[in-house]
Formats: C-alpha cells, structure tokens, sequence
C-alpha cells in the first residue's frame, strides 16, 4: 500500500533529496516536490478537467487538469500517475511523459503552498466510463484547449494549470 502521507522532496535539477510528511512540504514557505499532471485527451482534441472536491485541503473547488497528485517515494512515476487516474475516475489509461516545469502557488484560502517540479503526463482516451471519487473530484467536463487558454491561468482554474496545458498541447503536437 502506497505512503500518501510522504512527498519526495527535489532540488531544481530533479535530483532526489529525502522524503517530508505531505501537509509539512506544504507549510509556508512550501518545500520543493515532485509532483504530475495528468491531460487525457479524445480524438477530436478535447481534454478532460475536473473540478476539485471542496474536501480538498487545498486549491478546494477549482478546476484543474484530469489528474494530479505526488508520485510516492520509490514508485515510478509513469506507474504512479495511472494509478491516480484509475484512483480517482476509474479509468484505466497508458500515459507518456511530455515534459515538466517549477511552479510556486499559494492557496489564498488555506494559505499552503504549492512549490511543485511538476511532471505533466498526456494519455488518449477513445470511450470511457468516469466512477468519480466525490472525494477527490466535485465534478469534470470535457473542454476544447481553445476554450481555456489565454493570458495567464483562466478563471476558476488552477495556478498551475495553464503552463501544464501548454506542456501537454506541443507534446501532443509532436
């Protein structure tokens, strides 16, 4: 059984510097951790979001990409992605690695920080069946990416939204 209690701590570079209780990492000033973002993609280009649970602890009832979370200490990355998705939608996907980026965000709400190298992950998706954990997801859409870029994170939306997306869309691309 995974450790969802423990965040793998990083340097800059993506070197691996020890483990931190989760809810500690995210203290002000926030510890730098690895972190994913998930994009599942149809064919006709839509991606799914979801809206997060207000149960969230924090970035409550924002949207944000398919999937996110925090690879656990000593699982693949790849490996601990698909399990989230399938964790948290009940969808069963293969994911590829498109690319990753630094973010630092903080809640102004519970006033945790996000300071995330944060790996973006894109799958395709043809017909599916979404089980939702009302834990985790208040509810999901899909979207065209036209529709939610822009200048700077669309509203509603989380902070680190908009880059992950852009991530996501040239990997697609190629």
């Amino acid at each position: 059984m995974p450790d969802r209690t423990q965040v793998v701590l990083v340097s800059e570079s993506g070197e691996e510097l020890g483990t931190e209780d989760k809810l500690a990492a995210h203290e002000p000033p926030g510890r730098l951790h690895l972190a994913f973002s998930v994009f599942l993609f149809r064919p006709d280009g839509t991606t799914l979001v979801q809206q997060r649970a207000e149960s969230k602890y924090h970035f409550p009832g924002i949207w944000a990409n398919t999937c996110c979370s925090h690879p656990e200490p000593g699982e693949e990355l790849v490996v601990s992605a698909e399990r989230r998705v399938l964790e948290e939608l009940g969808v069963t996907c293969r994911l590829r690695e498109a690319g990753r980026f630094i973010y630092r965000a903080v809640d102004p709400v519970s006033g945790l920080v996000e300071h995330e190298l944060d790996h973006v992950l894109i799958g395709e998706v043809r017909e599916m069946v979404l089980q939702p954990d009302a834990a985790e997801v208040a509810d999901w859409r899909f979207v065209t990416p036209e529709s939610v870029t822009g200048a700077g994170p669309p509203d509603g939306f989380a902070p680190w939204f908009a880059e992950a997306l852009e991530i996501a869309l040239a990997a697609r691309s190629r």
